[in-house]
């Protein structure tokens, strides 16, 4: 019997680029080792599983020359799971109904505070490097949930791609360093911790909540949820103060 004829791991890669099932493939093998690596770390939170797999991500389509549009079309299934995964929070939060009540009061002012302070914060902080308008425009929505944030940025004058960038570099920093800054604070409660960085952090920050526990989980889906709704409506609001401002 003749033995069979070696196929070139490069022709591989190109018939497997043409299917949109290879963006879903590679997008789950890179969360997954890099969740085996944050295991490995002792889910320490440099070692975060979404930092991980998006530099893991754009190292292979850098070398091997893949188009995002390519990568894509296989990506979009994860990206559309994040709908019903937001929706999906309400159950945790169900639970969390008594002390929710309780602290109704302070946790609207929380919000309203977080979300002002991380629009004006970051516009102040890109005007004090001397970026452009559309860049200063584009941080302002960086603490809302991607999709949202892209809807304002595109909505106030911003640049959609460059506020997408900022919400995951947004999310990803919240929920590297939340531990520390917590402790430094001495900021105990759960709930506390949950909400405070479901307003900073969206959900990045909030699959790191859960992580803690589900009290804090729960707390920063609220916060994300409820942050995104009071940026979309503060955002255009402040836009006329901001433009004077900024230019």
């Amino acid at each position: 019997m003749a033995a069979p004829v070696p196929v070139q791991l490069a022709e591989i890669w190109v018939y497997l680029s043409a299917t949109p099932l290879l963006g879903l493939t590679v997008t789950l093998l890179a969360y997954q080792g890099a969740y085996w690596l944050y295991k490995r770390a002792n889910f320490h939170p440099l070692a975060n599983p979404v930092l991980l797999a998006v530099a893991a991500l754009v190292l292979l389509l850098a070398l091997t020359g893949t188009p995002y549009p390519t990568y894509f079309d296989g990506a979009q299934f994860v990206h559309f799971l994040l709908g019903p995964a937001t929706v999906a929070l309400a159950i945790p939060l169900y639970t969390q109904l008594p002390k929710l009540r309780a602290m109704a009061g302070p946790l609207l002012a929380a919000l309203v505070v977080g979300s002002l302070t991380a629009t004006v914060s970051a516009v102040a902080i890109g005007k004090l490097f001397g970026a452009s308008e559309a860049s200063l425009l584009s941080l302002a929505p960086k603490s809302v949930t991607t999709p949202i944030a892209m809807g304002i940025a595109e909505r106030i004058g911003g640049l959609p791609s460059l506020t997408a960038v900022l919400v995951i570099t947004t999310g990803i920093l919240g929920a590297v360093s939340a531990r520390f800054i917590y402790q430094a604070l001495g900021v105990a409660d759960h709930a506390v911790r949950g909400f405070a960085i479901g307003v900073a952090s969206h959900g990045i920050g909030t699959a790191r909540a859960f992580q803690v526990s589900e009290q804090a989980g729960a707390f920063s889906g609220l916060a994300m949820g409820l942050n995104a709704l009071v940026t979309a409506l503060l955002v255009p609001l402040l836009l006329p103060w901001l433009q004077r401002w900024i230019q």
